[in-house]
């Protein structure tokens, strides 16, 4: 193939890759975060197929495997192979999908194993500190608090809570409706205390922060911003860190603690599997059978604490 044919060919599958990032944005209700890392590792990998000399429409499983060998003797982490795996497969998928390939060479690789280990959670004690840093007479206070309290009531996913709009949050039924990864929707019941703080932040909160938009409609966000914006991902999750660093908590804490202490008090207190699979939106059950791990070692514990020989 000639070098100008062999150019053609690669500015073509780069623009391809692009088509493919903007069609997970619009359709696949992917947070912010992950869109953007799909995109970076997209771009890692069309620049090594480009020093390799590679066609990315006919790569072949051995230059695949090739490229994770790359990766690996970079010193990535298992988890972050994984993601750039992850971003390659659902391009070729979607490739594929679009006629605009036949060959899916990675539809075959196996996933680097990860070793497994525990996720983080919180005690009862370090989320009511957190609260607790929330002035309920300001109405960011106000709104943090409501934040904090619906994140602890929900097991949500900080990109989740940033798309809550009003009608979403059924405060009567004491229920919140979620829309997980790929747009998947499941109601979840909430706390009586969640509920009411909630109802404090609509009722005082949330129209003084509406009242600061200085341009257009205010969106009907539960979560608004200083600015009457609807609050980002990333802007909730600054505020948490906030709120982690002005209670003096473990700094390594992230909102997905929450969600991790949501699932490991739900299966503790005796929920079922299934159940709090569904709760949390979780595609596969194995995905939440960490939990149950994670719920024997919090006994382990308590019973080498409490029991007379537990030492």
């Amino acid at each position: 193939m000639a070098s100008s044919d062999r150019e053609a060919r690669r500015e073509t599958f780069e623009a391809d890759a692009k088509d493919f990032i903007a069609y997970i944005r619009g359709t696949r209700n992917l947070s912010d975060n992950t869109v953007r890392a799909y995109e970076t590792d997209l771009q890692a990998y069309i620049d090594w197929l480009g020093r390799e000399g590679i066609d990315g429409y006919n790569v072949s499983h051995r230059g695949l495997r090739r490229y994770l060998a790359e990766l690996t003797r970079a010193r990535y982490s298992t988890r972050t192979i994984n993601r750039h795996l992850s971003a390659i497969r659902g391009l070729y998928k979607w490739l594929v999908s679009q006629d605009r390939t036949k060959n899916d060479a990675a539809a075959a690789i196996a996933s680097p194993k990860m070793a497994k280990s525990l996720p983080k959670t919180m005690g009862d004690a370090e989320v009511a500190a957190l609260v607790e840093t929330c002035d309920l007479e300001d109405a960011e206070g106000l709104r943090d608090a409501a934040f904090l309290e619906l994140l602890y009531a929900t097991g949500a996913r900080i990109s989740e809570v940033s798309r809550l709009d009003i009608d979403d949050v059924d405060l009567a039924q004491s229920q919140v409706r979620l829309f997980g990864k790929g747009s998947k929707e499941r109601v979840v019941p909430i706390y009586g205390r969640a509920v009411e703080m909630v109802r404090r932040y609509q009722a005082f909160s949330r129209p003084r922060l509406a009242l600061r938009r200085k341009k257009g409609p205010v969106p009907p966000a539960l979560f608004l911003s200083v600015r009457g914006n609807r609050m980002s991902a990333d802007a909730l999750r600054t505020c948490f860190e906030r709120r982690v660093a002005k209670a003096g908590i473990d700094g390594a804490i992230t909102p997905h603690a929450m969600r991790h202490t949501y699932a490991t008090e739900l299966l503790s207190g005796g929920a079922d599997l299934r159940s709090v699979q569904e709760l949390l939106g979780h595609e596969s059950l194995a995905t939440t059978q960490i939990y149950t791990h994670l719920s024997v070692e919090r006994l382990k514990e308590a019973t080498r604490q409490a029991h007379p020989r537990g030492e």
